[in-house]
């Protein structure tokens, strides 16, 4: 009998240890992670490639790099062969993960690869192939790619995940192959994307004169019959907002007829806004607005420095003439953030 009150005793004693024990494992004490974060399963199929981590910016050799979503990539330069398992890479700005293909630029062979990892972390190679990926493509260390983000469907990405290759893809046409060769720089890398124009520096550094152009008579006089005037070209004008029929057309710089008349032109006043300049020659005029009342057009064209080219009963306010397009589109940024959303640029030859 006392021999069973004690048995009885130990087996409460070591329960109560083992209930104590426990408990501290669920709390998570110390520096260990509690059980349900240890024992927590990695996630797996479509879940795992969300959501997608971009990390804040760092610095590898001196140089910033900010991770960045950027859907359109497509670089091409030199890649490094380290480690990773699978079919994969290390990127240095690329969502982690993503997807991109690798083309060998010897070979013209492209792969599909999982982006899992950030690198390399030190030279100029711009990736850093897994040992597998760097066999299915045929590329060693220092090989010239070019890589491109892609969105493959989601059999391809579970292959991937699973560690095998998805299926190889078509291998770039060797025309190709030479004009990207030719992007190659020496050394890093280089975009592939056209780059996009600069508005705004565009606008800085070409500015509307604040005021209105004069016109300078000529030192000769016309001879001849009109006819042998240099002939100029009418642009079409967008429809007026509310009219029946498209605006006529209008013709800038015809010259006086009369030569007697040309000698009586006087330059227009100070504080009315200057028409159609004499020659508006080749290049480019932005239309800002059009008026019905002659006056409201005035004060609009002194505001831009413009010049009020008329048409029928209505007046519209221009400027320029602007040699090049990229002119011609740095002076319409200003006129639209001056107000005239509407405004518009034509071809003034």
């Amino acid at each position: 009998m006392r021999l069973s009150v004690e048995a009885g005793c130990r087996q409460f004693l070591v329960g109560l240890t083992a209930t104590a024990l426990a408990g501290c494992g669920l709390v998570g004490g110390g520096n260990h992670p509690d059980m349900a974060t240890a024992i927590q399963p990695a996630r797996s199929g479509p879940a795992a490639d969300y959501p997608m981590v971009l990390g804040d910016p760092y610095t590898i050799d001196g140089v910033l790099y900010t991770p960045v979503d950027t859907l359109n990539y497509d670089v091409v330069g030199y890649a490094a062969v380290a480690g990773g398992e699978g079919i994969t890479l290390a990127h240095r700005t690329l969502p982690l993960p993503s997807y991109v293909e690798v083309t060998s630029l010897a070979s013209g062979k492209t792969i599909l690869a999982r982006v899992e990892r950030r690198g390399p972390m030190t030279g100029d190679r711009f990736v850093a192939l897994s040992a597998a990926a760097a066999a299915q493509l045929g590329a060693d260390e220092g090989a010239a790619v070019r890589v491109r983000r892609v969105n493959p469907p989601e059999k391809d990405r579970a292959e991937l995940r699973a560690g095998r290759p998805a299926p190889e893809r078509m291998e770039t046409p060797k025309s190709l192959v030479e004009v990207l060769r030719r992007r190659l720089p020496e050394s890093g890398a280089a975009s592939l994307r056209a780059p996009v124009p600069d508005v705004a520096a565009i606008a800085a550094a070409v500015t509307v004169s604040p005021s209105a152009p004069s016109v300078t008579p000529s030192s000769r006089a016309v001879a001849g019959p009109p006819a042998a005037a240099k002939s100029t070209t009418a642009f079409p004008l967008l429809p007026l907002a509310g009219s029946g029929e498209a605006a006529k057309p209008v013709v800038v710089a015809r010259a006086e007829a009369e030569p007697a008349a040309a000698s009586r032109a006087k330059a227009p006043s100070p504080k009315s806004a200057e028409t159609a300049p004499v020659s508006a020659g080749e290049g480019f005029v932005i239309q800002a607005a059009t008026f019905s009342v002659r006056e409201n057009a005035e004060k609009v064209a002194q505001a831009l420095g413009g010049f009020i080219s008329p048409s029928g009963r209505f007046y519209r306010v221009r400027t320029g003439p602007f040699e090049n397009r990229g002119q011609a589109e740095a002076a319409l940024a200003k006129v639209r953030a001056a107000g005239y959303s509407d405004a518009r640029v034509y071809s003034a030859g």
